[in-house]
């Protein structure tokens, strides 16, 4: 789904014209935006959280020349899908959302083991193996943060 068809669906769902639902959008996502960037989490209830974590500075290696490139430490915002919304992608097809005509997929999905590909990805966090961490190591900020 692109930002124009989610427009789209709160103007349908909503009974508004675009421009009042693109207003709405924009601002939903710049509130998020806006609390990432102040170090707070974004706790959306049924839906998932979005928080940042500190990742520190790192050797790289330039893939045009393979030349070694020291990469800053730097902030990368994460999501960490909720209890319903993992729910919904591991029910199994003889649930009621599958009988209602919904997708559901063939196998429950699994979550990643801790791995350096887990470490790497900036958008998500591979599942509850790599929250411990951040909460032990005191990554995440500790000035609260927005609950929807």
């Amino acid at each position: 789904m692109t930002k124009a068809e989610l427009v789209e669906e709160v103007a349908r769902a909503a009974e508004l014209n675009k421009r009042d639902a693109e207003v709405i959008v924009e601002t939903v996502f710049d509130s998020i935006i806006g609390a990432l960037h102040k170090g707070e989490k974004v706790e959306l209830r049924g839906f998932g959280s979005f928080r940042t974590r500190e990742r520190g500075p790192r050797r790289g290696r330039n893939p045009k020349t393979g030349e070694p490139v020291d990469v800053p430490a730097k902030r990368v915002p994460y999501f960490k899908p909720g209890k319903e919304l993992k729910e919904y992608f591991t029910e199994s097809p003889a649930s009621p959302a599958a009988a209602e005509g919904s997708v559901a997929p063939a196998s429950p999905v699994t979550e990643p083991a801790a791995s350096s590909e887990v470490a790497s990805s900036p958008v998500g966090d591979g599942g509850a193996s790599t929250q411990s961490t951040a909460e032990g190591s005191g990554e995440e900020s500790s000035s609260g943060g927005s609950t929807i």
